[in-house]
């Protein structure tokens, strides 16, 4: 088994993980912030990766 694949999906397990105890722990109104908050941090990872391809193309 090749390590840097199970250290990737070991983290993405984690981030999953951790996501949805934020989530079920949370109160309606944390809910609709972590939602808000997660979907700026999509849109910005978004960009970042367009700006890096605009750079290397």
């Amino acid at each position: 088994m090749d390590m840097r694949s199970f250290a990737k999906s070991a983290a993405a397990g984690a981030v999953v993980g951790f996501a949805y105890y934020a989530i079920s722990a949370a109160g309606p109104v944390q809910k609709f912030s972590i939602k808000r908050d997660a979907n700026k941090t999509l849109k910005a990872a978004g960009h970042l990766i367009s700006d890096l391809k605009s750079v290397v193309m």
